[in-house]
């Protein structure tokens, strides 16, 4: 690429949550902090319209700006930014407008837009359709992504490129694969206990994880197996969870943690024996490459863009995310037939560490 290319980013939140699209957008921000040191692009910035905080270990100062929602700010600064940049990159399809002004401001720019999973699934208004039919490049996090986008909207699939998530530059990717002590005394548990994690957000909107389905299987897994439901959830999710489990009777073999600090993430992987969600709706599933890298055993969804995280199943079990059988099956078989932690986190690291994800990006970038 031409030193001269200059890149404006645009995102909603980079760094005020720890969801799957926020870590895209800090993995693609450290790469362009990292393609400016190395002269691969000439300059980068990226406007943040819901941020108030940066973080340095990701980009400078001076290369990022968060707008606290403030709106007609955020739409100043990108005007002034956009007018002197070659590429816009939209992190979301919120931003879609962004890009519709600059292509009619400036035709000639390259205009990118990250897809991630149900955001862009869903019904569109035809401008929209259309403006991504003709104007933009759409860098979809998986092939099944990709292939929805083509079903629901009738995208040409020369528009469209595959970037598979990756782990963020700085997961802590463990050296030894013990359960942690500190933690097995938290949730009151002792080691000869067979612990199975979900890590996710648990949000009443978007109830596609599968972690019902795990709750219903419990009850027909041996006694010694002990489920652990990690993540924060909204009010309602966590009034419902609770009821759930008061309803099944399963409190000591269910224990539900609540938000997990991210200094603790590759901790609670490392407890666990195997990590499953069983989703239905997943654009990708950043949290199952980490537990992967952790040394984890997986078990996913065959419907959504899960079969992207498990390689197709050579990182884990896929199943029919519908079936309960299935589910307990693969549980069962998962623990009779443990991986070997450090060739399961190499072949993750082979697969989805951020030098690939960059190699990949900077071959998108220059083409």
């Amino acid at each position: 690429m031409h030193k001269k290319q200059k890149i404006l980013f645009l995102s909603l939140y980079t760094f005020g949550f720890t969801g799957g699209i926020e870590k895209v957008c800090r993995a693609f921000l450290k790469a362009l902090s990292e393609f400016k040191e190395d002269g691969i692009i000439g300059e980068y910035k990226c406007l943040s319209m819901y941020d108030t905080q940066d973080d340095q270990r990701y980009t400078s100062v001076e290369k990022f700006k968060g707008f606290n929602g403030k709106r007609f700010s955020f739409g100043l600064a990108f005007i002034k930014h956009s007018l002197q940049s070659n590429i816009i990159v939209l992190s979301h399809i919120n931003l879609l407008i962004f890009g519709w002004l600059i292509k009619k401001i400036k035709p000639a720019t390259r205009l990118i837009l990250f897809a991630h999973g149900i955001e862009i699934w869903k019904s569109l208004n035809d401008w929209k359709k259309t403006f991504l039919k003709n104007q933009v490049e759409i860098w979809a996090v998986s092939q099944y992504t990709a292939g929805r986008i083509q079903e629901e909207h009738g995208i040409a699939a020369d528009k469209l490129s595959v970037i598979n998530n990756c782990l963020d530059p700085f997961f802590e990717v463990p050296k030894d694969f013990g359960k942690p002590i500190e933690l097995l005394e938290r949730y009151g548990l002792t080691k000869d206990r067979r612990i199975i994690l979900t890590l996710t957000r648990l949000s009443s909107k978007e109830q596609y994880k599968g972690y019902d389905q795990v709750l219903s299987a419990i009850s027909g897994l041996p006694e010694d197996i002990h489920y652990i439901l990690a993540g924060k959830a909204d009010e309602a999710e966590f009034r419902r969870v609770k009821k759930l489990l008061e309803q099944s009777e399963l409190q000591n073999r269910v224990t539900f943690t609540g938000f997990v600090a991210e200094e603790e993430i590759t901790q609670h992987y490392l407890l666990a024996d195997i990590f499953v969600m069983p989703s239905t709706a997943e654009g990708f599933g950043i949290s199952f490459i980490e537990a992967s890298a952790c040394g984890c055993k997986v078990i996913a969804g065959n419907l959504d863009g899960s079969t992207d995280a498990l390689l197709n199943g050579e990182l884990g079990t896929l199943i029919n995310p519908k079936s309960l059988v299935e589910l307990q099956d693969a549980i069962n078989s998962a623990l009779a037939n443990p991986v070997t932690p450090k060739k399961q986190q190499g072949k993750t690291l082979e697969n989805f560490a951020f030098s690939k994800y960059k190699q990949k990006l900077k071959q998108l970038l220059i083409h």
